[in-house]
């Protein structure tokens, strides 16, 4: 395992998806606006690595013995707009255009249209054969391009694992919007492992219910069509690591909690 051959697999990702979208554009041409953030993470030999496309975000719970605490270890960064660093990215990337991030409706944008600078798929904003009907208007840059707008590249980093080192959360930006970092670890810290993805997802809810001033259970009746305009899709993914089982280089598989906005889930008691 190497950065390189994760690099690569994401590229090869996107070119297949890219030939699909051109294939079926024609008939299906809303097929060139589907993109989704990506974030990966393998363990081999005692190493971590994560590949992140996009704003999700992955979170270490790291045991401080000193003060008996499992504290929250950010392992990824966003690719979104809202940050200066992302901003500053795609200026370098294309200094000739003043609108390649607008800021609309106190939101960075880039091109005013998307918040992520990196992704698979999104092919109309990385493919100007795609930017042009049959493509509904609002999905097309109003001036044509000849550089990528977005990326698929993944930013990678590589690390050993420790002893101290608990459990892994994955997680759309859907959960970050609402739980912080630590808040999150405290939860998977504190509660039985069995459906641990599930109660995140649920505390998150909680919180996006607070904010609307309107209670859980009825934010729970809302039809998934509509609840998008008061939570984004949220998925979960914890792993919790066992170092011995790691360090020896053991196949037996570890503990895997999953939930999915679109109801995918496994290896708990939901």
């Amino acid at each position: 395992m190497s950065a390189d051959v994760i690099n690569k697999a994401f590229l090869a990702t996107e070119e297949d998806f890219l030939n699909l979208v051109r294939e079926q554009f024609e008939t299906k041409p809303q097929i060139a606006s589907v993109g989704s953030c990506c974030l990966v993470g393998i363990i081999c030999s005692g190493l971590l690595y994560i590949a992140n496309a996009g704003d999700s975000r992955v979170v270490l719970g790291r045991l401080e013995k000193a003060f008996k605490e499992v504290k929250a270890v950010q392992l990824s960064s966003e690719h979104n707009a809202s940050f200066e660093s992302v901003r500053e990215e795609l200026r370098s990337f294309h200094p000739d255009d003043p609108q390649i991030v607008v800021l609309r409706h106190n939101v960075w944008r880039v091109k005013g249209i998307i918040q992520i600078s990196r992704s698979i798929g999104d092919a109309y904003l990385k493919k100007p054969e795609f930017n042009r009907e049959p493509l509904l208007p609002k999905f097309r840059v109003p001036n044509s391009f000849e550089k990528p707008i977005l990326q698929a590249e993944p930013a990678i980093s590589v690390q050993k694992l420790r002893p101290e080192d608990q459990f892994l959360i994955f997680a759309s930006d859907g959960l970050w919007e609402h739980l912080s970092n630590q808040e999150a670890v405290n939860i998977v810290n504190t509660c039985p492992r069995n459906g641990i993805a599930r109660r995140l997802i649920k505390a998150a809810l909680r919180e996006a219910a607070k904010k609307r001033e309107m209670r859980y259970s009825d934010l729970k009746k809302i039809d998934r069509g509509v609840r998008r305009h008061f939570h984004d899709d949220i998925t979960v993914i914890v792993l919790f690591l066992d170092f011995h089982l790691i360090s020896n280089g053991s196949s037996c598989r570890p503990l895997v909690s999953i939930r999915g906005g679109a109801g995918v889930s496994g290896n708990s008691k939901y």
